[in-house]
């Protein structure tokens, strides 16, 4: 048995239209698959261009309410830029981009509340 990796990460939302739109509209991922479930919910899966690991946008889980996932840690190549365009297109990031020992970071939430962490490389010594 060999795992390979993430496949798909649950991320409770209370809304997954609007949820979808913040994903692929403000954030650029692509929309993997989007299929009805049955009268009221909805399979839609969004990643990254060109990401393994994708996101479900899940309203059904009593014990995942929306805004709970905390921490996501999604990554940028260039996160000065990165930040400059989602906060250009009204993504709120209060403490901006932080420097820590493990790289560069800025935090924000989604509209449900979950916290999602932009992460980019160390600074160069």
């Amino acid at each position: 048995m060999t795992i390979t990796h993430i496949d798909v990460v649950s991320l409770p939302v209370s809304d997954q239209e609007r949820a979808r739109d913040f994903y692929v509209g403000t954030l650029g991922f692509e929309l993997v698959r989007q299929n009805k479930m049955g009268p009221a919910q909805q399979w839609i899966q969004v990643a990254p261009k060109g990401a393994q690991t994708s996101i479900t946008l899940v309203t059904w889980f009593d014990t995942m309410p929306a805004g709970s996932l905390q921490g996501l840690v999604l990554h940028a190549d260039d996160i000065d830029a990165e930040v400059a365009a989602l906060t250009a297109k009204g993504v709120q990031m209060p403490d901006g981009v932080q420097d820590a020992p493990w790289g560069r970071y800025a935090v924000f939430t989604d509209p449900d509340g979950n916290r999602l962490v932009l992460q980019g490389r160390p600074p160069r010594a």
